[in-house]
């Protein structure tokens, strides 16, 4: 991030030692300037016999006209860069020292005040990125552990064992999500580990898909997943082949992936919709090619690229796209794995396309 730096700047510390435009060349030229001015006011004495003294004053007005023009170009930008400095300090990261393209010292001291407050600016937009990330994660198990937890009270569910184990692996998924915090604030730096394993897909996605139902239709009026949105009409379909089909990958990347792209399925969806994840083998040996498709209307070819974007809300399928940090999830998961994620033609609805590359291409 430090490294970064804005279209016409130049780095620290790039003058020459004798530039023509650095402040000791202009300092020096000032004190040239008056002695030569005082010289040739004192010929100009000499030669029509005026007093010394007018020749003084005027030696000394002219000195202190030259001497604040010079000033006021050097403590001008001094001033700018007080008050954007001071602006900083208050946690106001867009303002800007205008002095940046000065050929001096003080150009050069703006540029770092300007490279320094565009890092900061991207530290906080991160870390505000980080927090809405973070919200996004903990809504999905949170909902389905409420829901689990309602049906028990309302007598709507006996509180049997299988429903008390589905409450308890909404728990540790959630205490899994908060060890992930600290995998997410090194994102930026990709040291993020990856704790791949052999496991069978039809068992695991079918737990998933459990999960998202559990979310979406516990009972009126709970939001689905973390959109927002309350859909009891959606059918989940799992299609996978061979059946006992099984990859690489880690598991709990692989499920933020999957349930991300089944929440922005489901609420993209028509009335009484129909969501299909779709698994079969990958090229390599573990690989897996994944596939979430709704029914909905579908994303225009021209708005494809951005649909992974942070804070994208897919204002081109209608409604509320939700924070718009699913898929941009989604696409950080599967970039962790060395996959590729995107989306594929489809003669109806969306279709989100993921590639694992499988245990001989998958990073350590």
């Amino acid at each position: 991030m430090s490294g970064h730096r804005a279209p016409g700047q130049r780095p620290p510390g790039g003058l020459r030692p004798f530039s023509p435009f650095s402040i000791k060349t202009k300092l020096g030229t000032l004190v040239v300037v008056s002695v030569f001015i005082t010289t040739g006011l004192l010929m100009v004495a000499m030669r029509t016999a005026t007093e010394v003294r007018f020749i003084t004053v005027f030696s000394v007005i002219a000195s202190m006209l030259i001497t604040q023009f010079v000033a006021h170009s050097l403590t001008a930008p001094l001033d700018d860069m007080t008050t954007v400095a001071r602006a900083i300090s208050h946690g106001d990261y867009t303002r800007r020292v205008r002095g940046a393209g000065r050929r001096d010292e003080l150009g050069d001291l703006a540029s770092t005040i300007n490279l320094m407050a565009d890092d900061l600016e991207a530290v906080d937009r991160h870390r505000k990125e980080l927090v809405a990330n973070v919200s996004h994660e903990l809504r999905t198990p949170i909902a389905a552990l409420r829901a689990v937890l309602e049906n028990v009270v309302d007598g709507v569910s006996a509180a049997d064992p299988e429903t008390m184990r589905t409450a308890l692996k909404q728990t540790e998924r959630l205490g899994r999500l908060v060890e992930t915090l600290l995998d997410l604030s090194r994102v930026d730096n990709g040291v993020v580990p990856l704790r791949a394993r052999r496991f069978e897909v039809w068992p695991y996605l079918s737990g998933v898909l459990k999960e998202s139902g559990l979310a979406a239709a516990g009972r009126p009026g709970l939001t689905s997943g973390s959109g927002g949105h309350t859909r009891n009409d959606v059918h989940l379909h799992l299609d996978v082949f061979p059946a006992d089909l099984t990859a690489h990958a880690d598991a709990e990347r692989l499920h933020q992936v999957v349930a991300n792209l089944i929440d922005n399925a489901v609420k993209h969806s028509p009335p009484h919709g129909r969501v299909t994840v779709r698994a079969r083998a990958g090229e390599a040996p573990g690989g897996l090619e994944l596939e979430v498709r709704d029914e909905g209307p579908g994303i225009p070819e021209e708005e494809r690229h951005r649909v992974f974007e942070r804070f994208n809300r897919g204002s081109a399928r209608g409604g509320d796209g939700g924070t718009g940090l699913g898929l941009a999830i989604a696409r950080w998961a599967v970039g962790l794995h060395g996959g590729h994620i995107g989306v594929a033609e489809s003669s109806r609805g969306c279709r989100i396309l993921v590639t694992l590359p499988g245990s001989s291409q998958a990073p350590g």
